[in-house]
């Protein structure tokens, strides 16, 4: 008896060890499955959808323009992955600081007085501000605009040259939460126009239907006293590494024709500016 019994241990060990595997056979000639890659780690942006064509949606409520592709490509060169967070531009700041996301990357202008609470990459964009107010309206300074009332979006360079500027000669100053709901009162005929970038007033409203009758007046806009030196991205003050990453970034896409390509999708000039 013993003999089968060894014979029978000698099976079961067999089996045992066959047991024991975690892998299927490979058929001769196949490749083993791929290692998926790690997945990137996440940059949390903060954007104001409401400031086209930088900073908008598309239908299916998707965040897209310039400021957007121009994160992604930041993104790509830093390798991490974009994840886009909303916010009404008035608590943008605070928001970053409260750390409910990484960086601002949303036409913010680089003042010396956001500088103090925030950080800026170097700029990737500089553009003017104009006034808007309907075609007609006579215009010689400032002064001739007394009484009329003009929208600003809350928290923005705008509304700073506004307060300093406008309002001392009499104009009423009315602050908003987000620059579509300005474009919603004049059409409406509860403002006489606005105070912003040219470029974004140009897009968002002068070149629609309902921007129909209305013009700049005055002067191009760019006094570094409100406006600044450009536009940067802002993250919390002491993030160097995050800095210098980002700025080596910016450098790159602009050498590489990525910022080029980005451009070119939204605008016929050169939106880097001086």
């Amino acid at each position: 008896m013993k003999p089968i019994l060894y014979a029978l241990g000698a099976v079961a060990l067999v089996t045992l060890a066959a047991c024991g595997k975690s892998e299927a056979p490979v058929a001769a000639g196949s490749a083993p499955s791929a290692v998926a890659p790690p997945a990137m780690p996440e940059l949390r942006v903060a954007i104001d959808p409401t400031y086209e064509p930088f900073t908008y949606k598309t239908p299916n409520g998707q965040p897209t323009g310039f400021d957007v592709d121009i994160a992604e490509a930041l993104c790509n060169e830093i390798q991490r992955k974009c994840v886009y967070v909303e916010q009404v531009w008035d608590s943008m700041i605070p928001g970053l600081q409260a750390r409910k996301y990484d960086v601002i990357i949303s036409s913010m202008s680089i003042t010396d007085e956001r500088k103090q609470v925030v950080d800026f990459s170097d700029k990737y964009y500089n553009t003017p501000s104009r006034i808007v107010v309907k075609a007609d309206t006579p215009f010689t300074d400032l002064e001739s605009l007394k009484g009329k009332r003009i929208g600003v979006l809350k928290g923005s360079t705008q509304e700073r040259y506004a307060m300093g500027e406008l309002r001392p000669v009499g104009v009423n100053v009315i602050a908003y939460e987000a620059q579509d709901q300005v474009y919603l009162d004049i059409r409406s005929g509860r403002l006489d126009g606005t105070v912003a970038d040219s470029v974004e007033v140009t897009g968002g409203f002068l070149s629609k239907p309902e921007g129909e009758g209305y013009g700049f007046v005055g002067p191009v806009l760019s006094d570094v006293k409100y406006y600044g030196y450009g536009v940067g991205v802002a993250m919390r003050k002491g993030e160097d590494q995050l800095r210098e990453q980002i700025n080596a970034a910016i450098q790159a896409i602009r050498a590489n024709g990525v910022y080029e390509t980005v451009s070119k999708k939204y605008f016929d000039f050169d939106v880097y500016g001086d």
